[in-house]
């Protein structure tokens, strides 16, 4: 005879076995910082490290953060000596068992149009949107 208490726990278990909690185990996101911004500073960049624990490619689509108007993902790259950055469109896509660094020599996370200033020692938050794992949120430590 099952019992209320194993029926309940049958439920809960394969609730928590759902194909979108299993995507969201997939991706982890570490070190994220950025730097203090000055006072009256319209931007800010974001820097971390994703990886997929997956066995199939996720691919990051989208940002937001109620620290800024925007944020998205920008690409910096030289060009005769010249620094340039751009959106990249179609999201970043991060292979099975592979991880991406944003970092101050190219990828980034750009923060549009602050609400606030940056200031070290404080944390903002970030929403991740992936296409397979989801929404992941993390938290930036201004540094």
């Amino acid at each position: 005879m099952i019992t209320f208490s194993r029926a309940l726990l049958a439920v809960l278990t394969s609730l928590s076995l759902t194909p979108a909690a299993q995507a969201a185990d997939t991706i982890a996101v570490s070190g994220a910082w950025s730097r203090p911004t000055p006072p009256g500073a319209p931007t800010a960049v974001g820097y971390l490290t994703i990886a997929n624990h997956g066995h199939a490619p996720d691919r990051l689509l989208s940002e937001d953060s109620p620290a800024a108007g925007m944020v998205s993902l920008h690409q910096m790259s030289m060009a005769g000596g010249i620094m340039r950055m751009r959106p990249v469109t179609g999201g970043l896509e991060i292979a099975p068992g592979a991880s991406v660094t944003l970092d101050p020599n190219g990828d980034h996370l750009m923060f549009e149009g602050l609400k606030r200033p940056f200031k070290s020692g404080s944390k903002v938050q970030v929403a991740l949107h992936f296409q397979h794992a989801g929404l992941v949120r993390v938290m930036v430590v201004v540094r």
